[in-house]
């Protein structure tokens, strides 16, 4: 990507895209090379279950913050998502899915523990349930599980059941990609 080429395209100055392209290469996604352009990193299985592993364990911390903060009407929404979830085409399962851990996650004090987790997700395509069999239905059981949970006010085992939820997703993208290698 030149940097030129793209503020051409998209009618702008090229101070926006330096400062995105930046941003991109500060988590990871691109690298800039002087003179030639920045350049789209490969995704590496390695990179992936970073990326999971880090995930399941700072959204389990976020949850643990947050937890003291969750109001019902929270716990309320998060029944409706689940429910919104259950009726929901790929797409929509995406984006509901996406509001379901938002919502989990919102009343974390931490800030800069948000700004970390929402890194991660940028990262990465939350396009899971094209890929994985069954991912839809396996993921939103346990989003139930984890709302139950909370309701019955047991905010460690909500966060460990989210933990292995992220986890567990991550090692069963990483295993459908090897397989498709093969």
């Amino acid at each position: 990507m030149v940097q030129e080429q793209l503020a051409r395209q998209l009618g702008i100055s090229r101070m926006p895209i330096r400062e995105a392209l930046k941003q991109l290469e500060i988590e990871g996604l691109v690298m800039i090379e002087p003179y030639r352009g920045a350049f789209v990193n490969e995704l590496d299985m390695e990179a992936i279950l970073e990326n999971y592993v880090l995930r399941s364990e700072l959204e389990k911390m976020a949850l643990q913050k947050a937890y003291p903060f969750i109001t019902e009407k929270d716990l309320s929404d998060m029944d409706t998502l689940t429910k919104e979830m259950d009726q929901a085409t790929h797409e929509a399962f995406v984006q509901t899915n996406i509001d379901f851990h938002h919502l989990l996650l919102k009343r974390c004090p931490w800030k800069r523990l948000s700004t970390f987790i929402q890194v991660l997700w940028n990262g990465y395509s939350q396009q899971t349930p094209e890929f994985l069999h069954g991912q839809m239905e396996k993921s939103n059981e346990d989003h139930k599980q984890i709302v139950q949970a909370l309701k019955n006010q047991e905010p460690e085992r909500a966060a460990s059941l989210l933990h292995d939820h992220i986890f567990n997703t991550g090692k069963r993208l990483i295993a459908f990609i090897q397989a498709e290698d093969d």
